[in-house]
């Protein structure tokens, strides 16, 4: 049974840098392109990074390049997303994803077959 598990949510303040993790398990991670999404409340769900299988390529939504870094542990099976300068829009529940590769897909959630729960983020002062 496939499992997305996120972890590291929470109430952040503005400027703040806030680490999520996914640990992963009934499936092949290491052959999974993995992503985060996130969805803020009234809108649609939002592409915000993604990395390759092996790590070597990673892709950034316009609104976090430059403040946001995707990294894997394979061997671990879990996908890392670092997020830092935090700001009021970036409040929103934050969800981890593993699909096949897609070539330049990987900012389509209809790509991904496998989907985490959830974790919220809120930053407020």
């Amino acid at each position: 049974q496939v499992h997305l598990v996120e972890s590291g949510g929470g109430l952040v303040q503005p400027g703040d840098s806030l680490r999520l993790s996914c640990a992963a398990s009934g499936f092949t991670f290491r052959y999974y392109v993995m992503g985060w999404f996130r969805q803020a409340p009234g809108k649609e769900r939002e592409f915000v990074t993604a990395i390759s299988m092996n790590g070597a390529n990673t892709y950034y939504a316009d609104s976090v390049k430059g403040r946001c870094t995707i990294s894997r542990d394979n061997d671990k099976k879990e996908v890392y997303l670092l997020l830092s300068s935090l700001k009021s829009e970036d409040t929103a529940i934050y969800y981890c994803a593993g699909g096949p590769y897609s070539g330049s897909s990987y900012y389509d959630p209809t790509k991904y077959n496998y989907w985490g729960q959830g974790t919220q983020v809120t930053v407020s002062s």
